[in-house]
């Protein structure tokens, strides 16, 4: 008899990210839903992946990472942040965010135990913690700013609490958490035993003069976290799917424990390249956050020809609009039919919510595109 597999994973189907860009595809509609950038990737990083084909590096990396990318990658965290982890003892690069965050989750959290997130949040979150046998706890952010409640998250803490996790920018609102943060999640923390696992793929790409208030930068918070960034966001390459995961030597050894069973190494000619990225043209990610802001504002501007009203985006790359002045549909119907009927693809928004907000009206957009795709866009939407 063939075995029937019982589903580990009951509440998960196709993201919907997959499922709106083949929407997309399928009826050719411009795509503002899934967050990747369609202008080139740096030539320098094209270049310096090539020649380390050509010149046959072409085989398994160390299983943390390269030394040479471990060592910039040290360097810039301290030029950035003001601390220097160690490379052998605290860096270890991953396939991607995602990977590292599901290494850093299957690392330290047991059957049983509970972890804290705050919605809207990454879709990627909840399934590592159900494969881990534990339990996801929601907390909502508020559902215009995206501010974290600090007294609703303490209230969420119990004996089981083995994990809190927090990403700034945000995805996706793009809100940033702000010293007065950082503040209370220091007193949050201090004295318990739980982990934080601060997710900081948009790092750089932060607007207006902010500082990114990354928790490598203060030692009540770094000595109990993992830290993760992506060289997809920052070098546009999601398609590469390189990442780290910064954390004190302890957690990296039970991080890398599920790393080496997991995809062991990552694609070695890229680490090459973004070895020497990081060292010969650091200008890319400290010039990163003008770049988008230049977008941002331009696609906010061009926003005001049509009847969607946007948000705030103090990072990241993606824009929020309530599209209440449109439409009643609630935002996966409403998705659906921008789509199909008017070529142009978003994302709902309560997908990265356990419990969406009812009556929320709020779809996600993508910035981080050609002008003549954002123009090709709001040509559509100025119909509406």
């Amino acid at each position: 008899m063939i075995p029937t597999p019982e589903t580990k994973l009951p509440k998960v189907e196709t993201t919907i990210f997959t499922v709106m860009s083949a929407l997309a595809a399928e009826h050719n509609a411009v795509n503002l839903g899934q967050g990747f950038p369609d202008f080139d990737v740096p030539k320098r990083l094209v270049d310096a992946a090539a020649r380390a084909m050509a010149d046959g590096l072409n085989q398994y990396s160390p299983m943390p990472g390269l030394q040479s990318l471990r060592e910039a990658i040290a360097d810039k965290t301290e030029c950035c942040y003001g601390y220097r982890p160690d490379p052998n003892t605290e860096i270890t690069v991953c396939s991607g965010g995602s990977e590292a965050i599901f290494n850093a989750i299957h690392g330290v959290v047991k059957a049983g135990d509970e972890v804290i997130v705050l919605d809207p949040c990454y879709d990627c979150y909840e399934p590592a913690i159900d494969l881990a046998g534990a339990t996801a706890v929601h907390v909502s952010l508020d559902p215009r700013t995206f501010a974290p409640d600090w007294n609703a998250i303490k209230a969420a803490i119990t004996p089981k609490t083995r994990m809190l996790m927090i990403n700034s920018p945000h995805n996706p609102s793009g809100a940033m958490l702000n010293r007065d943060d950082i503040d209370a999640l220091i007193e949050l923390l201090d004295g318990t035993d739980i982990y934080l696992l601060s997710d900081e793929v948009y790092e750089h790409i932060v607007f207006d003069g902010a500082q990114h208030e990354s928790v490598l930068r203060y030692p009540q918070l770094r000595e109990r976290a993992f830290v993760i960034s992506s060289f997809g966001k920052t070098y546009h390459c999601t398609g590469w799917k390189v990442g780290y995961a910064v954390a004190p030597p302890a957690m990296t050894k039970e991080l890398r424990k599920v790393h080496q069973y997991n995809t062991f190494c990552t694609f070695t000619p890229a680490q090459v390249a973004f070895a020497e990225m990081i060292r010969e043209e650091p200008e890319h990610y400290e010039e990163l956050g003008a770049f988008y802001q230049a977008r941002r504002d331009a696609f906010r501007e061009q926003l005001k020809q049509t009847k969607f009203e946007p948000l705030p985006v103090p990072g990241g790359y993606f824009q929020l609009v309530d599209y209440s002045k449109v439409s009643d549909l609630d935002d996966m119907e409403f998705c659906r039919w921008l789509t199909v009927e008017k070529g142009v693809t978003a994302i709902p928004l309560s997908p990265f919510y356990a419990n969406p907000p009812k009556g929320q009206r709020l779809i996600r957009l993508c910035f981080a595109k050609s002008d003549a795709t954002l123009d090709a866009a709001i040509e559509r939407l100025k119909a509406l």
